[in-house]
């Protein structure tokens, strides 16, 4: 049996390794004399060595040692010392030869590019061998998973440690260099759940990790757009949906991906996406469309509101095509946080300052009045109050066309009732404020 007794050295009962010690601890004269142990009693020495091949002491003569059966002073060590457990003990500071002490020697630790490497193999293996029966592959993938997470503990650190800059960066280099993140996405649907999770956070993170100052991973993407297509297909994929979601409104982050999504039939797509039956789907594709967006709305909200001069840009471009899709599938939404979700959105575009010439070709149009004059008769307060800033837009604007004047005065008396009554939960001096100028805007029409 061996204890760490002291630091730098081992202790050793006598009883685990027969021939070697002296069982009261007398020194040992051989190599190990030289380097360590530790004198005690004598009595148990003798003059004539044991019996050859006594079953306590067996014969080492092979040994490159000097004979570890004798003393300092040349004697034999005594039989009765010899396998017997003494309550005495023998301290060596250098390692016992023939001796293998679990968790001495340890295997070399993994580099973070090696690391990516081996995962880069273990996910082409899975890709190749489908078959959940493989047993094999069963290994493969518990293997897998710990690479993976290992992975997220690099990038993100744990409770005791903080991520390191240069493992980050010599995994994120690794990463990109041979199509790792490729390989990662197109086997998605073949791992676990668990890995799945782990796989998308990694994903995520490797987004912002910065290699000399540079985002690598738009230079990857931008020479990669294929990949884009197919995060947004992946809305399709019903059971991984939310993690190809995820990975799509990270990777936006990159303007060059917001541009590609933008200037592509891929963003039309989006407005489909968000019809889809699973709300949970339908929620993460609105929110890639605006940044920041609130829990229960999740991809267009993203698009729409990080990078704002590419978006100035394709809205003024796209303006009827956009905003035709928009009214007709999403302000008029039977879904109740779709319908909430994109009149925020709305707002939010409208009143971003790039967007202004946006704003005024959108306040002055008629079609537009009526949609948001109906959505403040939503039995919704909340979505009465989002509407209403949007509203606000169409009576402070000072050059009115004929037919939003016209509109306006027709139906004074009924609007001024409803923002009578139109009230927060919570009092908002700036929404009075507000309020009380449109109310004052239309009173005046005539």
């Amino acid at each position: 049996m061996i204890r760490n007794w002291a630091p730098g050295a081992w202790t050793v009962y006598f009883g685990e390794v027969p021939g070697w010690l002296d069982g009261c601890g007398s020194r040992i004269a051989s190599s190990f004399g030289r380097g360590g142990g530790e004198t005690a009693c004598a009595p148990h020495r003798r003059t004539r060595a044991p019996t050859p091949g006594h079953p306590l002491h067996p014969p080492t003569p092979a040994s490159p040692y000097p004979n570890p059966s004798r003393t300092l002073s040349g004697g034999a060590l005594s039989p009765t010392c010899l396998g017997i457990r003494w309550p005495c003990f023998v301290r060596w500071r250098l390692p016992l030869p023939g001796i293998i002490m679990k968790g001495l020697f340890k295997s070399k630790p993994r580099t973070p590019a090696e690391l990516v490497r081996q995962t880069r193999d273990l996910l082409a293996y899975v890709d190749a061998n489908p078959n959940p029966r493989n047993g094999k592959r069963d290994d493969k993938m518990i293997e897998l998973c710990k690479n993976i997470r290992e992975l997220k503990f690099i990038l993100y650190g744990n409770n005791e440690a903080e991520p390191v800059a240069d493992s980050c960066a010599q995994l994120t280099q690794e990463f990109f260099r041979e199509n790792t993140l490729r390989v990662l996405i197109v086997c998605l649907p073949k791992l676990n759940l668990e890995v799945q999770k782990d796989a998308t956070q990694v994903v995520a993170n490797l987004q912002r990790q910065q290699v000399n100052s540079r985002l690598i991973a738009a230079d990857y993407l931008e020479a990669n757009k294929d990949l884009l297509d197919l995060l947004i297909s992946g809305y399709e994929d019903m059971d991984n949906a939310l993690h190809y979601g995820l990975m799509l409104r990270e990777c936006i982050r990159h303007q060059c991906v917001a541009r590609y999504i933008l200037e592509s039939d891929q963003v039309n797509k989006f407005f489909d996406y968000i019809q889809i039956p699973n709300f949970d789907i339908a929620a993460d594709a609105i929110k890639t469309f605006k940044h920041n967006g609130d829990a229960s709305v999740l991809s267009i909200q993203e698009l729409m509101t990080r990078h704002k001069s590419t978006v100035a840009e394709y809205l003024s471009k796209n303006f009827d095509c956009f905003f035709t899709e928009f009214n007709s599938r999403l302000l008029s939404s039977p879904n109740y946080l779709t319908k909430r979700a994109s009149v925020k959105l709305l707002g939010d575009m409208l009143l971003e300052r790039s967007n202004s010439r946006t704003m005024v070709r959108y306040v002055s149009s008629k079609d537009n009045l009526i949609i948001l004059m109906n959505l403040l008769r939503e039995s919704s307060k909340n979505i009465q109050n989002e509407a209403f800033h949007v509203f606000k837009l169409f009576v402070a604007n000072q050059n009115k066309p004929p037919e939003i004047i016209t509109i306006l005065i027709a139906n004074k008396r009924k609007l001024l009732l409803l923002l009578d009554n139109l009230k927060l939960d919570k009092e908002d001096e700036q929404f009075e404020a507000d309020k009380a100028q449109v109310i004052g805007e239309i009173a005046t029409l005539h």
